[in-house]
Parts: C-alpha cells; structure tokens; sequence
C-alpha cells in the first residue's frame, strides 16, 4: 500500500524530489472522527500522541504544540521555573536553521553560536567550553539533518558546568547515539513535526522530557502561561496542536518504523554510492556508534574543487533532482542578526558549510531507481565538467 503523498507539481517537475507527507488511511479516518465530534482543538488526540511520541523514545512526558520553533522556544521558557533570568545565555551551533537562533530570543533568552565541524555540520564540541560565561543557562545541540551530535562530550560539559541541556532533535526522529535514543539523552528534546520530517502533523511540534516540573511548565507556557482554569503564571504563548494535526500524527506513528526503515535504506545506499565522488565532495555519514534518523542527504564541495556549489545544484536540478541549500551561518549569513555585530569570518566551518552545501531529498517516497538516478547525474556533471 502505498502511504506517502508528496506534492504533485514538486513530482511532476523533479525525478528525485526533497521532500513528502505521508497520510494513512487511519489518519484520514480519525481526521473524519474529529471534525464529525464538533471538537477539533486540543483534546484527546493531541494527549494520545504526546503519550504515544514519548513512548516512542522512552520518556515519561510529551507536549505538543504548534511548531518545532515553539518547541525550542517553550524548552528555553521552561528554564524560568529554575532560575534562569531573562537576557542569560543559550549556546547554539552557528550553523542550523535560523528557527534555532530565533526561537531563544523569543524565549528573552540571548543565543550565543558556536562553529561547527564540516565533517558532522554538528556544533564542534572542542568550542563550546570558551563559549560559557557567568550567564550560561544551557547548550542547545543540533542533530543536523538526523546525525547525532556529540553528546558524550557535551553531556560532560554541561555537567561540568552546571547547564541544562536542550536537544534540538528537529531532523533527527530515530536517531541513536551509543544505543541511547537521540531525543532522550538531555533535559529536554525539541521536535519538529512538519511536512517533511519522520513524524509529521503537517504542522507542529513537540518538546519530550522526564522532568515533571519542566512538563507542567511547558504545559502552561504553551497556553499563555495559564495553570488551572484561569491564572496567568507566566508569560506564555499561544501554540497549541489541534486535534486534526494530532491525528496525522497519530497515523505517523503507527507506521514510524516502517517510514524509518525505508529512509535508512536510502541515505545508507546513498553514502555507499557517494564513496566514488569522495575526492569532489563531504557527504552525510554514519559513523561508528551512531544510527543517523535521515532528514536528507547532505552534499558540500571541497575546497579545490574545479567548480562551484551554484554549478553543481544547477546541474542536478535541470536533470531533476531537487535540492535545498545547507542552511546559513545564522550570526554572519542572516541580515537579520546583523545587530549581534559579528563578521565575516568569525565562523568559518558554518560558513564554508552554507557556501558549498547543498542537500537533497532520502525519504521514504525514493525508489532505488530515483536514488540510482541522482548518483548517475551527479557522475554525469564530474565527467561533464572534466573532474572524473
């Protein structure tokens, strides 16, 4: 049976597209349920899927809301409740999605970035003892389209330290890191569950944890910092999951291996492939001790290479195989953290990254014979371009 609907037009225009949303007919069914009830805020659906994701990494709490960005955003929030003061500090990798950055401001938090390693596009742990300060209220590591970062070491720091730390586990549904599940090796962990990811509500997030204090914040911070029926404890926010989006949830998860599986099949096959292209690019890897959870593939020029990342994504995509751009260096790339006063520079890993990367779609709606595709049209442009 076929579970995974993508968008046509993206279909109808790439060979190999970046992305899809899977919908199962218990999905669609439940959907029906809930708009025939009369009751589609949050409700039973949305308590069933924080308790039925928790579950899933081992963790005794999920709450759900409305974005991955929310998700990091409450996380931060929640550490008010243990002596965190507005205006104290988050460390970050540089390199993410720029929600990461934005969402500890939102939080009245000040992110403060750290570079990365080109070969894991995961926050160099070596870094982030130099970034602490009097202010440092927690590490925020990233899991970068599913690859774990280094957590032994970052859990050594932070417990040096005395710092909370934040999983950041966006792209990273079924990850592992020596045998412990990505999501449940911090305080907490932030998921997105958007179109494109593992698990997906279309829209929405969730933040796991085994703190019960932490759970009763994020409750409360989620519906603008109500407790009770009607006492405002905090300052909140509005970002509550309905019950339609925690129905596709719900159907998610009944065939989350089943979607995993297949994902790792195709980034494993990928990097098996991608070794005769090693001399011209960095590509996505598993390393020893870890289980990548694949949100895609991730693809960056080496630096002497005889042509540019805009040559090559031009290439593949005019031969139909889609991509997107491996993110920005958020405190250099990103106008609008102009303010923060950093420079060219000051983070070159994330910013070669950005420069020279791109990456392209492994999910669960890719034959062999797509993937097959993008190897062939990638060898194509190396012999095209005299480089192979």
């Amino acid at each position: 049976m076929k579970i995974a609907h993508g968008n046509e037009s993206q279909k109808a225009k790439f060979k190999v597209p970046f992305g899809t949303v899977s919908i199962t007919p218990d999905a669609k069914q439940l959907i029906n349920e809930v708009i025939d009830s009369g009751w589609v805020t949050k409700g039973k659906c949305v308590k069933e899927f924080e308790e039925k994701f928790a579950a899933l990494f081992g963790v005794k709490y999920g709450v759900a809301v409305s974005s991955g960005t929310d998700a990091d955003a409450l996380a931060c929030a929640s550490l008010y409740d243990f002596g965190a003061k507005r205006g104290d500090e988050i460390i970050v990798p540089a390199l993410t999605f720029v929600a990461t950055g934005n969402s500890v401001f939102q939080a009245g938090f000040t992110p403060v970035f750290v570079d990365v390693r080109r070969t894991t596009l995961n926050i160099d742990p070596d870094l982030i003892e130099r970034a602490i300060t009097s202010r440092t209220r927690a590490i925020m590591p990233v899991h970068l389209m599913g690859k774990p970062a280094a957590m032994d070491q970052i859990r050594a720091i932070a417990k040096r330290h005395n710092l909370f730390i934040i999983e950041d586990a966006a792209e990273a549904h079924g990850a592992e890191y020596r045998s412990e599940k990505i999501g449940a090796m911090g305080d907490m962990a932030c998921f997105s569950l958007y179109a494109a990811h593992i698990i997906t509500t279309i829209e929405g997030g969730i933040v796991i944890t085994n703190n019960e204090k932490m759970a009763n914040a994020l409750r409360s911070l989620r519906n603008h910092g109500i407790e009770g029926k009607f006492a405002f404890q905090r300052i909140g926010f509005s970002a509550k999951m309905n019950e339609i989006e925690a129905s596709v949830g719900l159907g998610n998860i009944k065939i989350f291996h089943q979607i995993l599986e297949k994902r790792r099949r195709n980034v494993l096959y990928l990097i098996k492939e991608f070794k005769q292209f090693e001399k011209y690019f960095i590509t996505l890897q598993e390393d020893a001790g870890e289980k990548l959870g694949p949100h895609a593939f991730s693809i960056i020029v080496r630096e002497n290479a005889s042509f540019t990342k805009d040559e090559f994504v031009d290439f593949i995509e005019a031969n139909g195989v889609d991509s997107r751009n491996l993110f920005y260096s958020i405190p250099t790339q990103c106008p609008s953290y102009a303010f923060l006063g950093h420079k060219l520079g000051d983070f070159p890993e994330a910013e070669f990254c950005s420069d020279n990367g791109t990456h392209i779609g492994c999910h669960q709606d890719l034959e062999i014979e797509q993937l097959d595709h993008a190897v062939k049209t990638v060898g194509d442009f190396l012999r095209l371009r005299g480089a192979k």
